[in-house]
């Protein structure tokens, strides 16, 4: 574990619960927008964000935590640290880097899988569905033993090939982790049948220790990911170092040894040789080898994430979204109208979430902002056929609604990055967005300008 905030994240997140917000972030007090604000692309977020650039955090946290939480998120790893066999990047802010640390990257992971008798096969067997792009290739490991990791290639049994997608940014991501589930239940009931999302209940492999509602291998509403397919920061964190970085984990929640992020990968299925896992410490007695950090012995029920891990889900908790560009207020007014008449707020929800009275990770209260986006799973006609072992091919379709918010910080769109603009975004949608694209399609030149021009202020 890097030495970069020692606290636990019990103790921390405890602390900062129930913040008193201040300066130009107070939501709470604000008046309600009028009917016609709420059709704007975004009426409340210029008011409580005027303050705030890019890469700044929210109120609620020290700026020498912050900065250290900063610094262990875009720290490079190295062999030492257990990097590898294969992986996608040495650091989170490597891939992490549009506008500030914390935002979108150009990078394209990559996937495969196969169908068989209609249903999705991640070939676990041959590594899994993320093909890693590099690898620590040749070293030393223990003893003396020569070692050389193998680059990654598709199994030639894959159907599904050459999958990509695009690095998520992170602006904001505290205040959706403190969204409800039946928020955003409710969206999906609210929408008419011909677009309604479908809700993604997913398990929760690893909780923050400080928010009680999220439990265990207990079930929650997945809000991260481009399939909402992660329900917490915590989890999104360890999954990341471990799949994104090689790096294997332990957690202690309430007692129980996490280790669900503590297996190496193995290149194309196949395990390295004893002594060449790689070159971390020894693990603890009782922690799998090859376990890179860890923290433990869980007696007494205790509740702690690993350092590292601890130190993502701080980042990103407390991470502001990034400010909307200056933008006249009619054409903000014009844009988000045309955009909610011709049907993309049907998905792309022009609402305003709160974080609520006491959001239980730490994030201020009564915050509210606007991500547009419904946090649900769509077929848009963009689907990747990825998806979990069983998966229909119906169900590898649906991708998440993708938040708008930041917009202006991205370079390329959609969820494998082919398109470089906007309009080829929206064009490249189909199914349930297809009436939507062709609404746009049909505009005039003044409503069409006025709609790009709110959502390129983003």
């Amino acid at each position: 574990m890097r030495s970069y905030i020692r606290s636990r994240v019990r103790q921390q997140a405890g602390a900062l619960a129930g913040v008193i917000i201040a300066g130009g972030l107070v939501a709470g007090c604000a008046d309600a927008p009028s009917d016609e604000e709420q059709v704007a692309f975004s009426a409340t977020e210029q008011d409580i964000t005027p303050a705030i650039s890019t890469g700044d955090p929210l109120p609620g946290i020290s700026a020498s935590a912050f900065a250290a939480a900063k610094a262990n998120f875009a720290a490079a790893e190295a062999l030492a640290d257990g990097l590898g066999p294969v992986f996608n990047e040495k650091a989170c802010g490597n891939c992490h880097n549009l506008g500030a640390t914390g935002g979108a990257g150009n990078q394209i992971e990559r996937r495969f899988g196969r169908f068989d008798n209609g249903v999705f096969n991640s070939l676990a067997n041959e590594g899994g569905s993320l093909r890693q792009l590099f690898s620590v290739g040749s070293f030393t490991g223990a003893n003396g033993q020569a070692c050389n990791a193998p680059v990654e290639v598709e199994p030639a049994d894959a159907t599904v090939h050459n999958v990509g997608r695009m690095t998520t940014p992170l602006y904001g991501a505290g205040l959706i982790d403190a969204i409800a589930d039946s928020v955003i239940q409710g969206n999906a009931s609210a929408q008419p049948t011909s677009i309604r999302g479908t809700v993604n209940s997913v398990k929760v492999l690893l909780p923050n220790p400080a928010d009680a509602t999220q439990v265990l291998n207990g079930t929650r509403v997945g809000k991260f990911g481009w399939k909402s397919q992660v329900a917490t920061l915590a989890q999104f964190s360890a999954d990341a170092y471990v799949n994104e970085m090689g790096i294997t984990t332990q957690h202690c929640i309430k007692g129980t040894s996490v280790l669900s992020f503590a297996t190496e990968s193995k290149p194309n299925g196949k395990a390295q040789p004893t002594g060449c896992d790689d070159l971390a410490p020894a693990a603890p007695s009782g922690i799998p080898a090859g376990t890179d950090d860890s923290v433990g012995s869980c007696a007494n029920g205790l509740s702690e994430l690993q350092g590292d891990v601890a130190n993502f889900l701080t980042f990103m908790t407390f991470l502001a979204p990034a400010p909307r560009l200056p933008i006249d207020a009619g054409t903000d007014l014009q844009g988000g109208t045309v955009f909610n008449r011709i049907g993309c707020a049907g998905c792309h929800l022009l609402k305003d979430y709160n974080t609520g009275s006491h959001p239980p990770n730490g994030v201020p209260a009564n915050m509210t902002f606007r991500p547009r986006t419904d946090f649900l799973i769509h077929d848009i006609g963009t689907g990747d056929q990825i998806g979990n072992d069983g998966d229909t091919l119906a169900r590898t379709k649906l991708m998440r609604t993708a938040p708008l918010w930041g917009l202006h910080l991205r370079t390329h769109f959609m969820h494998d990055g082919t398109q470089t603009s906007i309009t080829g975004a929206i064009n490249a949608h189909a199914g349930q967005a297809l009436s939507a694209k062709n609404a746009f399609n049909a505009l005039n030149s003044s409503d069409r300008s006025a709609m790009l021009t709110a959502m390129e202020s983003d």
